[in-house]
Formats: C-alpha cells, sequence, structure tokens
C-alpha cells in the first residue's frame, strides 16, 4: 500500500514539474519584442559605474511629447456699440444661443436689445495655444454668420461670452464640450482704404487682440513607446529629467519637473528660463542621456567637444551639452573661439540657457547682423538675468531693422518689464504705451497679436500736417496746413460733442484719443491711416519681428579647414520657433488618428529642413455653427530622435499663408489628457469659409493687418536683412 502511495506521489511531482519546465521554454522562446526591448533597460540591475559606453540611449529615442496641439474653442456672442451698422438677427442657432446666454445672465427683455441697429451676433472662434495658465489672455477672432446682414464691426465691443470646445457627432447634432475659457473686448477690423465694395468683407470679421482668458492650465506630457513602456522605466526616465531640470518651492525644498503618472505618461513641466522658448526645453530634454555612468559622461563630453567645432554637427552637439548641465560649460565657452560664426553662435544660446553670460557679445552680434540667427538670439538673451543684457537689448533698438528693434524691446520687457528705458503707461486699461528714447530712424509699431499696445522708438516724433484722420466710428484728428496744433474732436448720437487741442506730437494725440474713449482698435485705426496720408514722421510696422527657418549662408571659412560646409543651411523651423515672437498659432489641417496629436516638434537647430504642415481655411456658418475639431499635428522629427509611440503620418508640405485673419483651418479639439470634450473620438467633417469676399490691398506697412503669420517664410536666405 506504501509503495502504491509512493508510486503515485512520484508521478503527480513528475507532471508539476514538467509543465513549469514547459512553461518557462515557452516564455523564453516565445516572449514579445515589447517585453524584449523593455526588458534590456529594465532588468532591475544597475549599470556598472566604470562603463565606458560612449553612445549612450538618449530620451529622445524612446519618448514622445503630447500636449502641443492647439484646441479650438467656440461659441456665440453679442458685439454692441455699433453706428447704425447691426441688424435684428434671423432664427438661427447663434440666436438661440445668445438668447439662452443673456437669460443666464439675468439681462431683461433680450428680444428687444436684439433689434437694436446698433447690436450684432457674431461667431468667435479662438485657439487655445499649449501652456497656457488659467487667467493668461489669447487673442480671439469674431465673424458673421453667413446670412447676417451686418455692414460693419467697426467699433464694436464684444460683450463677455463663455468659449468652450464643439464636436459635431454623426446622427446626434452639435455637441458641447466644457467651458475652456471667455472672450470680451473692443474688435480690430482692418483699417485699409478703399471703396464700400472692396473693404465689405474685412468689415464683416475681426480680431479681439488677447480678448480671451484661459479658464483652465495645460501641461505637457512624454510618453513611451509602446514597447518600452513599463513602471521602472517611466520612473527612470522622470528622475533623469527631474536631476536636470528642477525649481525650488517657498520652502527651499528641490521639486523635480518631470514625474512619472503612469508606466508610459510622465508629467512634464516647463523650467521657468524656458517659458518664452518651450521647443527648445523640448530638444534638450531629448538629448538627456537615458542612463549613464560619470565617466561615460565624460568620454561623451570629449566626443561632444570636437563635435561643437564641427558646423555639421554643432548645433546636436550644443544641445546634447546643454542637456548635461553645467559641468558642460568651459567645452561651450572653448566654441566661443572658433572662427565659424555658426559654431560660436550655437556655442553661446546653450551657455545661455545654463546661465553664463560668455556668449553675450556673440548673440548681440547675431542678432544685428545674423538675419537667420537673429531670432534664437534674441530668445536666448531675454533668458539671461545678467545687467549686461539689457545694455546690449537697449543698443539694439538703435538700429535700422524694425523687425531687430521690436524684437529687442520685446526681449527687454520679457526679461524685465519694469525696465524704466522700456517701462510703458497703461491707457485705460486697454492697451500700452511705450515711448523710448532711441537713436536711429523714427518708426511706430503697433501689435495684431497677443498684446495690445503701441510703441514709438523715438520720444519726440511729430505729425505731419495738413490732417485728417479718424480714430474709431465718433473721434477725428484734424490739423490745417502749416500748423503746430491738432485738434481731436467727439462726435456721438445723444452726446455732448468734446473737443481736444494738443501738439502735433505722436504721444500727444494718441493721449487725446484716448482720453476722449478710443480703444485700441481705434488707435490702430488712426495710426493706420496718417500713415497711409504720409503724416507720420517715420514708419509704421505691425508684428514686425524676427522669424525662425531661415536660411544661412555658409562661407567655408570654419577654423580655415579645407573640407568645411558651404551652402545654405536652415536655421530651425518655421513651425517650431520660440513661442516669444509667435505671431499666429499653428493651426494643423491634416486628418489623423486620436493619438496623432503626439506630433514631435522639430528641433530648432536641426540641421535638415522640416516638413511643413499645410494650411487651409476653414470657419462657421450659422447653419453648421458646431466645427468638429480636425486633426492633429503630424510628427516632425531629426535623425537622432525617438520613434513615434504611435504611428503618424506627416502633412503635406505648404509655406503659403492665407491673407485674412478668419481664414483659420480647425484644431484638435483635444482635452490636455488627449481626449475630446464627450470623451469620444470625434469625427472629422469640413466646413464652408466664413466669407468669399475680396480682402483689400493692405495699406502702406511692412505687414498686414489680415496676413496669418507663421515663425517663418521658405525661400529667406541670406545672412543680412533684405
Amino acid at each position: 500500500m506504501k509503495r502504491h502511495t509512493g508510486l503515485a506521489w512520484t508521478a503527480i511531482f513528475s507532471m508539476a514539474l514538467s509543465v513549469c519546465v514547459g512553461a518557462t521554454l515557452h516564455a523564453g522562446l516565445f516572449k514579445s519584442k515589447k517585453s524584449n526591448a523593455a526588458d534590456k533597460y529594465d532588468d532591475g540591475n544597475d549599470i556598472d559605474e566604470f562603463d565606458v559606453k560612449d553612445k549612450v540611449p538618449l530620451i529622445g529615442q524612446f519618448t514622445q511629447v503630447v500636449g502641443q496641439n492647439v484646441l479650438m474653442l467656440q461659441g456665440a456672442g453679442l458685439v454692441v456699440g455699433l453706428d447704425g451698422t447691426g441688424e435684428d438677427p434671423p432664427p438661427s442657432l447663434a440666436r438661440e444661443m445668445v438668447l439662452g446666454d443673456m437669460k443666464r445672465r439675468g439681462v431683461p427683455n433680450p428680444n428687444k436689445l436684439l433689434k437694436s441697429p446698433n447690436v450684432a451676433i457674431v461667431l468667435i472662434t479662438a485657439y487655445l495655444p499649449p501652456l497656457i495658465r488659467e487667467g493668461e489672455h489669447f487673442d480671439v477672432e469674431v465673424s458673421l454668420p453667413e446670412r447676417s446682414k451686418v455692414k460693419s464691426l467697426n467699433g464694436g465691443y464684444l460683450m463677455e461670452t463663455y468659449l468652450a470646445e464643439h464636436v459635431t457627432v454623426p446622427g446626434q447634432g452639435d455637441k458641447k464640450g466644457k467651458e475652456l475659457a471667455t472672450a470680451r473686448g473692443p474688435i480690430l477690423v482692418s483699417a485699409a482704404h478703399g471703396n464700400t465694395a472692396t473693404l465689405a468683407g474685412v468689415l464683416r470679421r475681426g480680431r479681439i487682440v488677447a480678448g480671451g482668458k484661459s479658464k483652465m492650465d495645460r501641461d505637457l506630457q512624454l510618453y513611451l513607446r509602446n514597447d518600452f513602456r513599463s513602471e521602472r522605466n517611466a520612473v527612470r526616465i522622470a528622475a533623469a529629467i527631474g536631476r536636470r531640470f528642477f525649481e525650488y518651492d517657498k520652502h527651499g525644498e528641490q521639486i523635480a519637473l518631470a514625474e512619472a503618472k503612469t508606466d508610459q505618461q510622465i508629467k512634464l513641466k516647463v523650467l521657468s528660463k524656458y517659458r518664452d522658448n518651450y521647443p527648445r526645453y523640448l530638444d534638450v530634454i531629448r538629448k538627456i542621456a537615458f542612463r549613464e555612468t560619470d565617466v561615460a559622461r565624460q568620454v561623451r563630453m570629449k566626443r561632444l567637444k570636437w563635435e561643437l567645432l564641427n558646423a555639421e554637427t554643432a548645433s546636436a552637439a550644443s544641445l546634447e551639452l546643454e542637456g548635461i548641465g553645467e559641468s558642460s560649460a568651459p567645452i561651450l565657452k572653448a566654441g566661443l573661439k572658433s572662427k565659424d560664426p555658426e559654431v560660436r553662435y550655437n556655442a553661446a544660446v546653450a551657455l545661455a540657457y545654463l546661465g553664463d553670460a560668455a556668449g553675450l557679445d556673440e548673440l548681440a552680434d547675431a542678432a544685428r547682423n545674423q538675419y537667420a540667427f537673429r531670432i534664437f538670439a534674441l530668445a536666448a538673451m531675454a533668458s539671461l538675468e545678467d545687467p549686461e543684457v539689457h545694455v546690449k537689448l537697449r543698443e539694439l533698438m538703435d538700429v535700422d531693422s524694425s523687425e531687430t528693434r521690436y524684437g529687442a524691446f520685446r526681449a527687454l520687457t520679457t526679461l524685465d518689464a519694469n525696465d524704466p528705458f522700456v517701462h510703458g503707461r497703461k491707457i485705460n486699461d486697454r492697451f500700452s504705451l511705450h515711448v523710448l528714447a532711441t537713436g536711429g530712424p523714427p518708426l511706430v509699431h503697433l501689435t495684431n497679436c497677443k498684446k495690445t499696445e503701441v510703441v514709438l522708438f523715438g520720444a519726440d516724433q511729430e505729425l505731419r500736417t495738413p490732417l485728417f484722420a479718424r480714430a474709431g466710428t465718433c473721434i477725428l484728428v484734424s490739423a490745417p496746413a502749416g500748423s503746430t496744433k491738432v485738434r481731436v474732436s467727439r462726435f456721438a448720437v445723444g452726446q455732448e460733442d468734446q473737443r481736444k487741442v494738443v501738439s502735433t506730437r505722436v504721444e500727444d494725440v494718441i493721449l487725446a484719443v484716448s482720453e476722449l474713449g478710443a480703444t485700441f482698435p481705434d488707435v490702430a485705426q488712426f495710426l493706420t491711416e496718417a500713415n497711409a496720408q504720409r503724416n507720420l514722421a517715420g514708419r509704421l510696422e505691425i508684428d514686425a519681428l524676427p522669424r525662425a527657418g531661415r536660411f544661412y549662408e555658409r562661407n567655408g571659412l570654419a577654423d580655415g579647414a579645407d573640407s568645411a560646409p558651404k551652402g545654405k543651411k536652415r536655421v530651425g523651423s518655421s513651425n517650431a520657433g520660440p513661442n516669444l515672437f509667435s505671431i499666429e498659432i499653428e493651426k494643423p489641417a491634416s486628418k489623423s488618428g486620436p493619438d496623432e496629436d503626439a506630433g514631435e516638434r522639430a528641433s530648432s537647430a536641426d540641421d535638415k529642413p522640416e516638413t511643413g504642415r499645410k494650411k487651409s481655411r476653414h470657419g462657421t456658418t450659422d447653419d453648421d455653427f458646431a466645427l468638429t475639431v480636425k486633426g492633429s499635428k503630424a510628427s516632425t522629427t531629426d535623425e537622432s530622435t525617438a520613434v513615434a509611440a504611435t504611428d503618424t503620418k506627416p502633412s503635406s508640405d505648404s509655406s503659403s499663408a492665407a491673407k485674412t485673419s478668419s481664414a483659420k483651418p480647425a484644431s484638435p479639439d483635444k482635452t490636455p489628457d488627449g481626449k475630446s470634450a464627450d470623451g469620444k473620438a470625434p469625427a472629422a467633417t469640413n466646413v464652408d469659409p466664413i466669407d468669399q469676399l475680396d480682402t483689400p490691398s493692405s495699406p502702406p506697412s511692412r505687414f498686414s493687418f489680415w496676413r496669418l503669420f507663421s515663425f517663418g517664410t521658405d525661400g529667406v536666405s541670406g545672412n543680412k536683412e533684405p
């Protein structure tokens, strides 16, 4: 009996052993590629401290950035203050939305208010940019419904309106998402001259500069590649970023700027130094080593020292050295001694973001003389907290180049808004006026995006007479020939006439019209008309900012080497320049899947030109007011950066820009976590343009009010400004 029992237990043990061995062999022979790739770096063992491997894996090889898409917001609102050009709007979805909003706010008898000829219902479109914080402002665009008979929005003021994401769901109609922002303010329309038929199109649409106010914070995320995802790898990447980029809280404790949320997602905050150039911040993060010993880092730095001195590899090498941190500063300072201006420029930019002003003279020279490097040099100077930077930026405001002068002004106000040289005055809480005691030719600069400000380069600019110009619908500015005085008059129905007499100084006239109630659009109209009539002593410029994506002409004189590179090189990408100088947010137009907003921004220092994104014209009509938000950014990657976490398809290349402010392609309707407003993937739909009417030619100015700008245009080349 005992013998039979022993045999039974032996058989059971043998069967269990064979099952375990079989399962182990099966797992070893047939485990997935994903586990193979993850196990390669997820072995749980520490790396050898004496490892001297030079080619270490970089974070960019395993991650993608999510959250760089813009969120398209829409709404319908009420414009008041029109000079008899409004209408009683016909029944429509937009009217129902406005009436509902007015009842929600407790407005008595809203239908009676809508019958006034001084009001109009408008459609509102806005694009919430990446990294915006709650309470920050952004631009808003307004247009009239398709069948509206309103003649002009000039002089109108948009009452506060809520903006939300809207999605068209097949079979269910319009679905409204969460309210993410509000919009209000005076409407800026084109002040171009022309006959009524020519101006009809542009007077029916406009922009409220900085009229939107965000109700949310938007952050960036890193997503690990699918075959690399694991909790250990996510924590290691977050730790690697946190060792390089961190800040301190009010208690003096160090806080890492990267935090692993899941086995694939890492929440990423932007270091304050890179706040106005977050594309470079992402480029540097991609160049941080995933795992590296101190010995291997020294070996890599030795290699990077020689790559920095080669113009072909200087941009990528400087980013890697910047990712290493302050210990790479001696190598970058050695690059400042190179004979090649491209090498010196790349070294100076990296040093600036490391907080070292050793390359300040090189940055100032690049901003002054190197047309292609200007935007990046000024952005780097704006990140340097050094007293000498203030002096250099002030000197750059005396040159002849308009974009250099205003670019230096923007950099200095970003660095220190209270600097007495550039500090302006707030006019009626509506716009700011800056009068600068600069040398160089007189210049008046207006902004059409992001900020409502007027900048006078030259404190004593005077208007030429005779003068007759409008500032809005109610204010006239006039002066006879040879007069040293200017009369500013306000005429409004049902109100007492007002008059002021001031000198011919441009500053005095702007202050006078503002005291009589002029808004920023009114002041912009006055300056534009005065410029068209040649009443200004100098030029009038609108959004004269440096651009990325220009070409640099290499001269082949890198340290005297015979094999030095020659020819053209694109510096940065027109779609990924410093956001400090962004004029128009890029709105992608291609269809894509729900995961394609993880598109990688091209490096601003890439040696090869990237594929641009095609811009198309989309808008809203009264019948299908709710736009389905269209596809997201396609990825553009450098050869050294990561493989996409999900398959993405780049959209077709196009560098042409539309010439009307309403020409807006749709953008992703995703929330910051990558989902749609209602938690579902939206269907992509096309909509007709808002307005097919012709736009007039612009006034004699470098830039038109109604041209859509990206960060640069193809074909612009040369190291000197044309």
